[in-house]
C-alpha cells in the first residue's frame, strides 16, 4: 500500500480507536476491562461493530483541530503563527463537546489562551498538568514532520501544543511521545527501537524548554518523573537497550493487562496521564503484531482511559498498518472520517514537500 493511504488510514483509524475505546462514554469510564469484553463479546466481537452509533470523544476533537492548524499554515510556517493557530483551533473545537467527555484541565485553561495576543498561547506552569490530554491529540504532528531532519520541529511543536493546556512535563512529554512514535510508525523503525529513541530525545526537548525561557525551573524541578516511569517500562519490556526483543508475561489476559497498566498508571486510571497513555498504546503495538484485533483487545477495550490510549495506538498502527485487516463496518461509517482523511492526504502533501 502506499505511503498516502497510510497517512490516511493513521487519521482515520485514529477515530476509529476513540469512538471504539469512548463507546459513548459507556468504556472510557469503566474501571473493568473483563466487564468490556463480555460486552463486546455479546456484540458479537469486534468484527461485528459498526461504529456508526459510537461518537468520537474529545480526543479526537482535539486532534482534529491540531490537524487543521499545522494544515492552515501550509509547508513552511513560522513557528509563531503556527502556535496562534492551533490556539485558535482549541478554542473553537470546545463548541464540539457536547456528549463528548472534555478533560478537566482542557476545559479549564483552552479559554485563558488568547491567540492574537504576541505570547497569549503561552499559559503559566500547571504542576497538576500532567494529564493524557496533550498527547490524545498530538499523531498528526509527527505526520507532518516525519523526517529526522524535522525532529527540531517535532519536539518544538508537540511541546508548546501541548503546554498550551497541560503545562507539565509528564502532560506535554506525552505529547512529543505521540508524535515522535507516530513518525516512527510512518518510516517503519523497528518497534523495539522505539522507546531507547525516546530517551534519547528527551535531552532535546530539555533544552527547548530551557532555550524558551518560559517557566524554565518549574519545569526542570518536576522533569524527572516522565523519564523514570519510561526507564522502569522499558526494562520491564527488556527493551531499554533498543535491539531486544519485547518479553511479555506468559499469562496476560484482560485481567493481567488491567492490573499491570494500572502499575504504570500515577493515580491507579491506567492512560490517563501523559507517561501512561503513550506507553500502554505501545505497550498493545509491541503485542498486536500486525493484528487489529489484538491491538484493539489491548489498547481499546481495559480498564483505564481506554479512548485515549486507543486514540493514539490506532493512528501509530494505521500509519504502518493502512486499512490491512480492518474490518469495513469499523471505519466505513465513523462520525468525522471524511475530515479525518482529507486531512490525512494534506499532512501527506505537507509532509512530501520537505522530503
Amino acid at each position: 500500500m502506499s505511503l498516502k493511504e497510510r497517512y490516511v488510514a493513521a487519521m482515520v483509524l485514529s477515530g476509529v480507536g476513540d469512538a471504539l475505546g469512548y463507546n459513548n462514554g459507556n468504556w472510557e469510564f469503566c474501571h473493568s476491562g473483563e466487564t468490556i469484553h463480555e460486552e463486546l463479546s455479546r456484540m458479537g466481537g469486534l468484527e461485528k461493530v459498526d461504529v456508526h452509533d459510537w461518537m468520537v470523544s474529545d480526543d479526537t476533537v482535539m486532534h482534529l483541530a491540531t490537524a487543521e492548524a499545522l494544515v492552515k499554515v501550509g509547508k513552511k510556517p513560522a513557528m509563531p503563527e503556527l502556535y496562534r493557530n492551533i490556539a485558535e483551533k482549541y478554542i473553537e473545537c470546545m463548541e464540539d463537546m457536547k456528549g463528548r467527555a472534555p478533560g478537566v484541565t482542557c476545559l479549564a485553561v483552552v479559554h485563558s489562551l488568547k491567540p492574537n495576543v504576541r505570547n497569549g498561547w503561552r499559559v503559566a506552569f500547571n504542576p497538576a498538568g500532567g494529564g493524557c490530554g496533550a498527547a490524545m491529540r498530538a499523531m498528526c504532528i509527527g505526520l507532518r514532520f516525519p523526517a529526522p531532519s524535522q525532529l527540531e520541529q517535532l519536539i518544538a511543536v508537540s511541546i508548546e501544543s501541548g503546554r498550551m493546556t497541560h503545562h507539565h512535563p509528564t502532560g506535554y512529554l506525552g505529547s512529543l511521545a505521540a508524535a515522535l512514535f507516530t513518525s516512527y510508525a510512518v518510516n517503519l523503525k523497528p518497534l523495539e527501537e522505539w522507546g531507547q529513541g525516546l530517551l534519547h530525545t528527551l535531552s532535546a526537548a530539555k533544552r527547548h524548554i530551557e532555550e524558551s525561557g518560559h517557566c524554565v525551573k518549574e519545569n526542570l524541578q518536576a522533569w524527572d518523573y516522565f523519564e523514570n516511569k519510561w526507564i522502569n517500562y522499558l526494562n520491564e519490556r527488556g527493551i531499554l537497550d533498543g535491539k531486544s526483543q519485547a518479553k511479555f508475561p506468559p499469562e496476560y489476559g484482560v485481567k493481567e493487562r488491567d492490573a499491570f497498566y494500572r502499575t504504570l498508571s500515577y493515580s491507579g486510571w491506567a492512560g490517563s496521564s501523559g507517561h501512561d497513555a503513550p506507553m500502554i498504546a505501545y505497550d498493545a503495538i509491541l503485542r498486536a503484531g500486525n493484528s487489529w484485533v489484538s491491538l484493539a483487545h489491548h489498547a481499546f477495550f481495559h480498564g483505564g482511559d481506554s479512548d485515549s490510549t486507543a486514540v493514539i495506538a490506532a493512528c501509530w498502527w494505521g500509519a504502518m498498518h493502512g486499512f490491512e485487516g480492518v474490518p469495513g463496518s469499523n471505519h466505513q461509517t465513523l462520525e468525522y472520517r471524511d475530515r479525518l482523511a482529507k486531512l490525512g492526504e494534506s499532512l501527506y502533501e505537507l509532509s512530501q514537500e520537505t522530503r
